[in-house]
C-alpha cells in the first residue's frame, strides 16, 4: 500500500507544483489569518513640544533641528548614537542629557508628568537649575517634551527593558533578546524648522505712532484723568513729574508651549493691573464719590465740608492729610506692560528709543520721577528692590524706598524688605533686570522682586506653574506696593500720617480678582513666539484694560529684515508617532530562518524519493519488530 501511495505522490509531483507551493506558502497563510495586533499596540500618537530655538544678538540658542525618525532607547542603553533617547523628568539629570549629546543621539524626548504641581520640590529645583544650561548652548539634536499618558509610559517601560538587556553577561542572551524584543520607531509629522518672517509685533498705546525697527510685542496703556490724555493726571497737570509702573507680560522656559510664567511674570502683570484699577479710582473719583469708596472714617465728612463752600485744599487741611486721597496726586502715573521681556527686554528698548529719540513730544520726555518695574512678586516672605545705582537722599526714589521699608515694617512685619545693588554689566548679552533698560537712558528706575538674583531658576522655567504663586502673598505684596506708592504720591508721611495707618483695606485690594487674573494668565502659554496679534491673549488683555482705561488700542510693527536683533523659528509643537517595530537583527535572523526553511523544502522536494524510501524502511523495520 505504501508503494502505491509513493507512486501516486510521485506522479502528482511530476504533474503539478501544488504540493511545493503549498509547503512554501503555508507559513505566510498562517501569518495572514492570525489575529493582528490592536491598533493602539502597533502605533501611538501624541503631542510633543520642541525646545526653544531663537537667535538673540546674532547668537543662536536652543535646538536647531525639528525632524525625527529614529528608533527609541532610554539613557540606560550603552549605545545612543542615532537613537531617540527617552527620559522621564523624575530620572532626568544634566549628566544624562550630556551623555545623549556626546554620543550624537538622534533626538531627546523628555517625558513630563501630567500633574506638574505634584512633582517633588527637589526635582523642580534641580530642573530649574538645568534649564538655563540646556539653553545656553546650541545643539543640533532635536529636543522634545511630552506629557505622560498610559500609552507613552508603556512605551517608555518597554524601551527601558530592551535597553537594560544590552548589559547581559552572555552575548547569546543579548542576541536572543534583541531579536525577540519589541522596539519603537519615533517619527515626527512636521517639517524642518524655518525662521519666522514678517512677524507682526503688537503694541497697544494711546497714540498712532509708527515703529520701523524690529521689536517684540508691547502694551503701552495709559489712564486718562482730568486734563492730560495718556496718563493719570495729578493736581497741577502737565508740569507734574511722572511715575512709570512697568511689567513684562511674556513668559519663558525651555519649551515655548509649556511656558506659563506664573510668578515670572504673571504675578507682575497681575499687580500692575490691580494697581491700575486702584489708582484709576483715586485719580478719577470726585469729592464724595471718592470719599464713599475709601476706608478712612474722616473722609465721610469731606462732602459736607466741600459742599459748605470750602475749596478742596481747605477741605483737605481741615480733614487731615488722609483727605488728600480724594484729589489727584502730585504725580502723573503711566502704566506700561511690555513684551519681549524674556528676550533682553526688546519691547522696552524699542519703546524707549521711539519715545526719546524719534518723537518731539513723548510721555517719557517729561520729568520722570522714577520707574518701578515689577518682576516675580508672587511668593516668599522677602521683597527686594534691585537698583543699578543706590538712590540719593532727598530724591523721590529714596522716598519710595523709605516708604516701602516703613510699610513693610509697621503694617506687614512678617515681610523682610531690603535693597540689592548691582551695577549694569554692558558686556553681558542679556540685561539682568528690566529697570536697567531705563537706567541706561538715564531714567531713575528699579525692580521690585522677591528673588535675590536675576539668575534664579524660577524666572525662566516651565516649572513656574500656577501652584507656585501664593494668592495671599501676591495680594499682600500688592497692598505693600499700593500703600508705598500712595504715601509717596500724596506725601502722607510729611503730612503726619502714621506709618501703621493703612490706606487700602483687605476688601479694597481684591484677592478674588487677582486670583482670576492669575488663573487666566497661567491657563495658556505666553511665550513671545506664540502671542499672535489676533490671538485671544492680546484681545482679552485689551478688553480688560478698557474697563479701567481710555484710548487703549493696538499698534502692529513688522520685523526688520536687514539686521534683526532676534529671530524666532516655527515647528514648536508637533505630533509624534511611535510605531512598534522589530530591530534590524530580527530582520536578519528572520531572513536566515526563511532561507533555511526554503532550502529544506527544496531539498525535500528534489530528493523526495530518497526521503520516501528512508521513511518506508523505518516503518517496515518498526513493523517487523
Amino acid at each position: 500500500m505504501l508503494e502505491e501511495a509513493g507512486e501516486v505522490l510521485e506522479n502528482v509531483l511530476k504533474a503539478s507544483c501544488l504540493p511545493l507551493g503549498f509547503i512554501v506558502f503555508l507559513p505566510a497563510v498562517l501569518l495572514l489569518v492570525a489575529p493582528p495586533l490592536p491598533a493602539a499596540d502597533a502605533a501611538h500618537e501624541f503631542t510633543v513640544y520642541r525646545m526653544q530655538q531663537y537667535d538673540l544678538q546674532g547668537q543662536p540658542y536652543g535646538t536647531r533641528n525639528a525632524v525625527l525618525n529614529t528608533e527609541a532607547r532610554t539613557v540606560d542603553a550603552d549605545v545612543l548614537s542615532r537613537r531617540c533617547v527617552l527620559m522621564r523628568l523624575l530620572d532626568f539629570s544634566y549628566e544624562h542629557y550630556q551623555k545623549a549629546l556626546r554620543q550624537s543621539a538622534g533626538a531627546v524626548v523628555i517625558i513630563l508628568p501630567r500633574a506638574m504641581a505634584a512633582v517633588p520640590q527637589d526635582v523642580v529645583r534641580q530642573f530649574m537649575e538645568i534649564e538655563p544650561e540646556m539653553l545656553a548652548m546650541e545643539t543640533a539634536v532635536p529636543v522634545y517634551f511630552a506629557v505622560e499618558d498610559e500609552a507613552l509610559l508603556s512605551i517608555y517601560e518597554q524601551t527601558q527593558a530592551a535597553s537594560a538587556s544590552q548589559g547581559s553577561a552572555s552575548a547569546a542572551e543579548v542576541l536572543l533578546h534583541t531579536a525577540t524584543a519589541n522596539g519603537f520607531q519615533m517619527v515626527t509629522s512636521g517639517a524642518q524648522s524655518q525662521a519666522v518672517s514678517d512677524w507682526l509685533i503688537t503694541s497697544v498705546e494711546h497714540s498712532a505712532e509708527c515703529y520701523d525697527d524690529k521689536t517684540d510685542r508691547l502694551l503701552l496703556f495709559v489712564m486718562k484723568g482730568p486734563g492730560i490724555l495718556g496718563r493719570l493726571t495729578g493736581l497741577g497737570g502737565e508740569d507734574l513729574p511722572t511715575i512709570v509702573i512697568v511689567a513684562h507680560y511674556d513668559a519663558f522656559g525651555v519649551a515655548p508651549w509649556l511656558s506659563l510664567g506664573a510668578d515670572s511674570n504673571g504675578s507682575g502683570i497681575s499687580v500692575l493691573l490691580e494697581l491700575a484699577r486702584l489708582f484709576s479710582r483715586l485719580y478719577t473719583y470726585k469729592r464724595t464719590h471718592a470719599a464713599s469708596q475709601w476706608s478712612y472714617p474722616v473722609l465721610a465728612g469731606l462732602a459736607a465740608l466741600c459742599d459748605s463752600g470750602q475749596s478742596a485744599v481747605q477741605a483737605g487741611n481741615n480733614l487731615g492729610s488722609v483727605a488728600w486721597l480724594c484729589f489727584p496726586g502730585r504725580y502723573n502715573l503711566l502704566f506700561f506692560a511690555s513684551g519681549g521681556g524674556k528676550f533682553n527686554y526688546q519691547g522696552t528698548k524699542r519703546w524707549l528709543e521711539d519715545s526719546l529719540d524719534h518723537t518731539d513730544s513723548s510721555l517719557l520726555q517729561d520729568n520722570v520721577a522714577f520707574v518701578l518695574c515689577l518682576d516675580t512678586v508672587g511668593r516668599g516672605s522677602h521683597l527686594r528692590l534691585h537698583v543699578s545705582k543706590p538712590p540719593r537722599e532727598g530724591t523721590l526714589q529714596h522716598a519710595f524706598l523709605r516708604e516701602l521699608e516703613m510699610v513693610a515694617a509697621h503694617q506687614f512685619p512678617d515681610v523682610t524688605f531690603s535693597m540689592v545693588h548691582k551695577k549694569i554689566n554692558l558686556a553681558d548679552d542679556v540685561l539682568a533686570w528690566e529697570h536697567e533698560r531705563f537706567a541706561m537712558r538715564r531714567l531713575p528706575a528699579f525692580t521690585l522682586s522677591h528673588l535675590e538674583s536675576h539668575r534664579a531658576g524660577p524666572r525662566s522655567s516651565i516649572m513656574d506653574v500656577r501652584s507656585r504663586v501664593d494668592s495671599k502673598t501676591l495680594t499682600r505684596n500688592t497692598r505693600i506696593i499700593a500703600e508705598a506708592l500712595t504715601r509717596v504720591i500724596y506725601n502722607l508721611t510729611e503730612k503726619g500720617t502714621p506709618p501703621d495707618m493703612p490706606v487700602f483695606t483687605e476688601q479694597m485690594v481684591q484677592e478674588e480678582q487677582i486670583d482670576s487674573v492669575m488663573d487666566w494668565l497661567t491657563n495658556q502659554p505666553r511665550a513671545a513666539q506664540l502671542l499672535d496679534k489676533d490671538g485671544p491673549f492680546l484681545s482679552t488683555l485689551e478688553h480688560f484694560l478698557s474697563r479701567y482705561l481710555k484710548d487703549v488700542r493696538q499698534h502692529h510693527v513688522k520685523a526688520d529684515k536687514r539686521d534683526p536683533e532676534f529671530v524666532f523659528y516655527d515647528q514648536l509643537k508637533q505630533v509624534m508617532n511611535a510605531y512598534r517595530v522589530k530591530p534590524a537583527i530580527f530582520d536578519l535572523l528572520l531572513a536566515l530562518c526563511i532561507g533555511a526553511y526554503l532550502g529544506m523544502a527544496y531539498t525535500a522536494v528534489q530528493h523526495f524519493h530518497v526521503l520516501f524510501k528512508t521513511v518506508q524502511r523505518l516503518l517496515l523495520k518498526a513493523k517487523a519488530q
